[in-house]
């Protein structure tokens, strides 16, 4: 197994110069969900809570024919307005999903900063949490126990590194997984809004790691909101626009076609 020290060795060699990520017309189909009281509920709704009962319709498609490739050492923003499809193009990626149809390739290891509380158990301890959830990204105690005292340091949870994780506060959790995923050394992130965790301290120790991150050569795809941390971390964006790719293009450009795009719509509505 690839030891900690040679995949970083491996990340700053820039030795491959096939696409790390190809996305080949990818479409992603949900079914939509109705709610309806059932016989049941009509009858003990005086006793419970509404009892419903799931009543599928059309289904939808949340991606549609989606194609791209991001090499190695890319940065890349994944942009658009709620409901595009973008965290769920981050989840096909990150293995949490798969699609319709098309193909999805990601070659290397990854961290999916999508769901930063996913891998802990809520019954252990901080510390014990970050030996299992490391294990989730695929790296063994043995290697992950020279960045433990790291790990601890950068979510600013100390006091209760020896406190089980179900008396932990959800940004206390979120910034123990954000903290451990970044000191696995993986070749390529994906992050979904989560450099929102903390308060504004925290999330320029956030924004800072993951540029040094992007400089070391980690091939980083991003989700936000933030038009600012966009143009600071990513050099290219995809736009998204009701699950069709509808930019692919330098940062600069793209957001600002996207931001005429919104604020068009804001002014017709």
């Amino acid at each position: 197994m690839m030891t900690l020290e040679k995949r970083r060795e491996a990340l700053t060699s820039g030795q491959a110069e096939a696409p790390i990520i190809q996305v080949e017309g990818v479409y992603k189909q949900y079914a939509r969900v109705e709610y309806r009281p059932s016989l049941r509920h009509e009858a003990l709704s005086l006793l419970r809570r509404a009892f419903r009962k799931q009543v599928l319709s059309e289904p939808f498609y949340a991606l549609q024919n989606v194609s791209f490739s991001v090499r190695r050492g890319e940065s890349v923003a994944i942009v658009g307005r709620n409901g595009s499809g973008k965290t769920t193009l981050l989840k096909l990626l990150s293995g949490i999903m798969r699609p319709t149809q098309g193909r999805v390739r990601v070659r290397g290891r990854f961290a999916s900063l999508i769901g930063l509380q996913a891998g802990f158990l809520p019954e252990l301890s901080g510390r014990k949490n970050i030996y299992l959830n490391a294990a989730f990204h695929g790296v063994m105690p043995r290697q992950i126990e020279p960045y433990v005292e790291s790990i601890i340091e950068f979510a600013e949870i100390r006091p209760f590194i020896d406190t089980p994780v179900k008396h932990y506060s959800s940004g206390m959790s979120t910034r123990l997984g954000f903290s451990i995923a970044i000191h696995v050394l993986p070749e390529i992130i994906f992050l979904d809004e989560v450099l929102a965790v903390g308060d504004a301290a925290f999330q320029q120790k956030c924004v800072e790691h993951m540029l040094k991150l992007r400089d070391e050569g980690r091939t980083i795809l991003f989700v936000s909101h933030d038009a600012g941390a966009v143009r600071m971390l990513c050099q290219r964006a995809l736009w998204l626009h009701k699950g069709r790719l509808r930019m692919d293009g330098g940062t600069d450009v793209v957001l600002e076609e996207y931001e005429y795009f919104v604020q068009h719509q804001r002014d017709e509505a």
